[in-house]
């Protein structure tokens, strides 16, 4: 691929299907985004990119749709099929008891960002990583935890399982407690054991006087879903005029969706969709979009630089304990 720019864009989409979000056939309404009103799912999310020439990394997460492993296997196929990016992403949180039993673990610790053992990381990333490649015949090269829950042991295993890019990195995560640290930057860096971090793209916003330190999140949609106020303004409609050079947007195989009374995704009406397509419109007129291969080759070529470098050891739990290192 020839980059033409001088600025760079990731459309990263959590593929999803949790248990909680849909009150049945969970992968056609959260993935396919199939209703009885009408469809807004990962299909239409790639024929928008595709009108642009822009791929999108679909970081999919095997875990919280388990007893729907199959037809998540359909998902991966799909959007490999069709030029997508296909990533790992990881819920290990809604994994069923027998699961764990099954591989001989115990189903505690529930939550990536609490494991202490760096085998138990490395043994979720590596066994949902060798489902995925066994779709596409493709090695992995980058992966989101679920949640943006995470720790040293996450980044310690990615470089174990020879994954080289981690998404995790937020410092809206941090302040909601999700992971024990978070560097705050949206620039990449490179973690002490090569592994580089990629942020997703957050500005701080000041807090007002007694109120909790605030950072925005580049997502689509502007949403209440995570709290956090949006701070770029007409974005959706118009590039902020003091455009990062590099930036990560944040979507849910369910964001062109809506959140009905019972908290289940439900389609409404095509405005989201349409939001979307102008979004990826005015994003591809002044940005490069690129891929987790694109971003390791422009890496290489020196046209990404990873600002700095960060101590895994800043993420441990046993020395951070859910304290910000200084």
């Amino acid at each position: 691929m020839r980059f033409g720019r001088q600025r760079f864009a990731i459309l990263s989409v959590d593929t999803e299907a949790l248990p909680h979000r849909a009150s049945a056939d969970h992968v056609n309404r959260l993935v396919w985004g199939k209703h009885e009103k009408g469809t807004a799912g990962v299909r239409e999310m790639s024929a928008i990119g595709k009108e642009f020439n822009a791929r999108h990394i679909f970081f999919v997460d095997l875990c919280g749709a388990h007893a729907y492993r199959d037809q998540m296997r359909d998902v991966i196929r799909w959007l490999d099929q069709q030029g997508e990016d296909v990533q790992l992403h990881a819920h290990p949180e809604y994994l069923p008891e027998q699961f764990w039993t099954q591989h001989g673990l115990d189903q505690k610790p529930k939550y990536m960002n609490q494991y202490a053992s760096d085998a138990r990381a490395e043994f979720v990333i590596r066994h949902f990583a060798e489902e995925i490649s066994a779709v596409t015949g493709k090695k992995l090269l980058a992966y989101r935890a679920g949640s943006f829950r995470w720790n040293a042991c996450t980044i310690r295993a990615l470089h174990a399982a020879g994954i080289p890019l981690s998404f995790n990195n937020s410092m809206g995560a941090f302040h909601a407690k999700q992971c024990v640290f978070s560097e705050p930057t949206s620039t990449p860096f490179t973690w002490s054991n090569g592994v580089i971090e990629i942020p997703l793209t957050e500005r701080q916003i000041l807090p007002r006087v007694g109120k909790p330190e605030w950072w925005a999140r580049l997502q689509f949609p502007q949403s209440n879903y995570f709290r956090f106020r949006p701070w770029w303004g007409s974005l959706l409609l118009n590039l902020f005029s003091d455009a990062p050079e590099f930036c990560v947007f944040l979507m849910h195989s369910w964001s062109l969706l809506y959140w009905n009374e019972n908290g289940h995704g439900d389609y409404r009406d095509d405005q989201r969709l349409e939001g979307y397509r102008k979004l990826v419109k005015n994003l591809s007129r002044d940005y490069d979009i690129i891929t987790s291969a694109d971003f390791l080759e422009l890496h290489a070529q020196g046209k990404i630089s990873a600002t700095h470098r960060v101590d895994v050891a800043r993420a441990e739990i046993s020395t951070n304990k859910g304290k910000n290192a200084a």
